[in-house]
Order: C-alpha cells, then sequence, then structure tokens
C-alpha cells in the first residue's frame, strides 16, 4: 500500500525559510582596484656616476693626451661693448639732420652691444636683452682685418670665418691687439692687414 509523503514539519519549513535570510557566510568577493605601480624615486639633484674600466691596452700618455686636448677652463681676453668715443663723437655730430641716423647707430651699439673673446671662442651678444649671441671658434677663422676710426682709438674688425661668412665687428676698443689675438688663437700669421682710416 502507497503511503503519501508526509508534509515537511513547521520547523523544517522555518528552518528553510530563515536560510533565505540569513547572511551569507561566504567571503565576499576581491574588490577589483585599480592598480598602478610607480618606479621608484630617483633625486634629479643627484649626479649620475658612471664608472669606466679602462682597459690593460690604454696608456698613461694617451690619457693625458686627451686631457691635454681640453681645455681646462675658459679665460677671457677681452669682454666689453663699442668704444666709449664712438658714442662721444656722433652724439656731437647728432645735432645736424644728416648725422641723426648714424647718432642712433652709434646708441644702439653702446647699449646694446657686447664682445667676448676668450681661449675659446668669440662672442657676439646684442639685442635689448641680449637674447642675440653668435659664438663661433678660433678654428674656422680664415683671415682678419682691421679699420682704424677717428684718429686710430677704435676701429672695426673683419673676421672672414672658412665658409666666406665676414663678421664686421664695429667700434671696438684696442682692436689691434684683439685682432693679433685672434690671428694668434687661430694659428695664423700675426700680420695685420690694416686698411685706412675711415670716418668715424
Amino acid at each position: 500500500m502507497a503511503t503519501a509523503p508526509l508534509p515537511p514539519t513547521d520547523t523544517a519549513t522555518a528552518t528553510a525559510a530563515a536560510g533565505r535570510h540569513l547572511p551569507s557566510t561566504r567571503p565576499p568577493p576581491p574588490y577589483s582596484l585599480p592598480l598602478t605601480l610607480t618606479p621608484p624615486r630617483t633625486s634629479s639633484n643627484r649626479p649620475v656616476t658612471k664608472l669606466r674600466v679602462s682597459s690593460s691596452s690604454e696608456t698613461a700618455a694617451a690619457a693625458a693626451a686627451a686631457a691635454a686636448a681640453k681645455p681646462k677652463e675658459e679665460t677671457i681676453f677681452f669682454d666689453g661693448g663699442a668704444h666709449y668715443g664712438d658714442l662721444v663723437a656722433n652724439l656731437l655730430l647728432g645735432f645736424t639732420l644728416l648725422w641723426l641716423p648714424l647718432t642712433l647707430a652709434a646708441v644702439s651699439r653702446a647699449f646694446y652691444l657686447r664682445y667676448r673673446f676668450t681661449n675659446l671662442r668669440v662672442t657676439v651678444v646684442s639685442g635689448l636683452t641680449g637674447q642675440d649671441r653668435s659664438d663661433f671658434s678660433y678654428q674656422v677663422i680664415k683671415d682678419v682685418q682691421v679699420v682704424p676710426r677717428f684718429i686710430g682709438e677704435w676701429g672695426d674688425i673683419v673676421i672672414t670665418l672658412k665658409d666666406g661668412t665676414k663678421v664686421d665687428l664695429r667700434s671696438v676698443p684696442k682692436f689691434r691687439e684683439i685682432a693679433k689675438y685672434c690671428l694668434a688663437m687661430a694659428k695664423k700669421p700675426v700680420v695685420l692687414k690694416e686698411k685706412g682710416s675711415k670716418g668715424f
């Protein structure tokens, strides 16, 4: 004789219903946060040291020759602007309207132009804030000529480079000494090519 299944008891039903509302005992899934790896920070002020291991075939004479090839320090032979006499003479003649453009050119040379001759290079700095700067080394010099101004108190130096460029330095004080220095540093014969005196 078949028996009908018994209905669940009230305690089993209560347990099943309570199980639906009980918190889960499983651990929650791990959070997926964005992960970025940063490299270790290095100080930018710290100099980087590179070790150089010399081979046994490298001699001390070769190292001394390499050190002698680089000048140790840049020394200044002349650093200054145009000769003050150029400005004074042009200001005196500037009262005439005919001479006024030359006076303005002399004023701009006096205030905005500087020449620097060192043992490594020639530097010409110009412009209101000195933003225009041109440098060239003595190795690119082909020829140096001088043009005396006034009674020879100041003069122009015309430097011709090996590529044919001419650099005209106007109203330079001690122009003969500076031109001889340029020829000596360029390893050229120190014979000045002097043109006749031309005005101011």
